[in-house]
């Protein structure tokens, strides 16, 4: 008996030791290494997200809508920038990943359809309010800080200039963490 555990547990490390390096995750490539939210942002609170578009435009909150893909390097890249807008302004606004794979194929999309905004980069950023008005469309990897701007004035706050300053602390590798500036 115990000489077939040792037969197991041997085998399964030299499994173990024969797996490819090159199948971990990796943000510089264009390789699916799962939920980018999960696995780049530490984060998987986002997908799938907490209310569709028309459910936001219902509770006339704001949307912000990411257009992403899993097996995409900038998608993987921006994913933490995203969590951020959830650690923001994720109780004041609708924060809707969607994963370009899953719009469906049609000639037109209504208003309160996520292919509607969608105009075929990634990622791509679509602010709207609970007006229904698209207030940004940044194409891309955009800064939190260009969103940040935009919400700001979107939720009535204090410009960055007049707030306390933010910057960002770095954790590890792919997520960072905001915190006020030393003065």
């Amino acid at each position: 008996m115990l000489k077939r555990v040792i037969l197991i547990f041997l085998s399964c490390l030299c499994l173990w030791a024969s797996y490819p390096l090159s199948s971990m995750a990796e943000i510089d490539s264009d390789r699916y290494d799962g939920n980018i939210f999960v696995v780049y942002a530490g984060n998987g609170s986002l997908v799938p997200p907490r209310l569709t578009l028309k459910q936001s435009f219902e509770r006339q909150l704001p949307a912000i809508l990411v257009y992403y893909l899993d097996d995409n390097s900038d998608s993987k890249e921006f994913a933490f920038i995203v969590s951020r807008f959830q650690e923001f302004y994720g109780r004041a606004a609708s924060i809707i990943p969607v994963n370009v794979d899953t719009i469906p194929m049609k000639k037109s999309y209504s208003p309160d359809e996520v292919g509607y905004y969608y105009e075929g980069v990634i990622p791509q950023t679509v602010i709207l309010d609970q007006n229904k008005k698209e207030i940004y469309n940044g194409k891309g990897i955009i800064e939190f800080e260009e969103v940040d701007d935009v919400l700001r004035d979107l939720f009535n706050l204090l410009p960055r200039s007049e707030s306390v300053q933010l910057k960002r602390k770095t954790f590890n590798e792919f997520n960072s963490e905001l915190v006020p500036e030393d003065r």
